[in-house]
């Protein structure tokens, strides 16, 4: 859960997805930039504490500052990077790979 005294695991892997860099633009075409964490919200009512094992990797501009950020204009974002579960997905196939990676394994 989004809570202050995170676990051990948690914060690990609040940082791994944080490691992996924008999903958004990734999937335009502009590469690598660094990320903060967005909680995923489909899925939870108003007010309702958000699971930090559902984030994704999205940079400043892309979570709440940009025209199309997911915070600024959800249905905007959708449309061109596609739905926040859909990126979830591929962010946890991401992390496989990422600790795949750190362990020197292709399993």
């Amino acid at each position: 859960m989004s809570r202050k005294n995170k676990t051990k695991a948690e914060r690990q892997h609040l940082s791994d997805v944080a490691e992996l860099g924008c999903i958004a633009c990734r999937r335009a075409g502009y590469g690598e930039t660094p990320a903060e964490v967005h909680h995923i919200t489909s899925g939870y009512g108003m007010g309702e504490e958000r699971n930090d094992m559902h984030t994704i990797p999205l940079c400043p501009t892309h979570h709440r500052t940009g025209p199309d950020a997911i915070h600024v204009s959800p249905a905007l974002f959708v449309s061109r990077f596609g739905h926040e579960l859909d990126l979830l997905d591929q962010t946890t196939w991401d992390l496989a790979e990422l600790r795949r990676q750190r362990v020197g394994g292709d399993a």
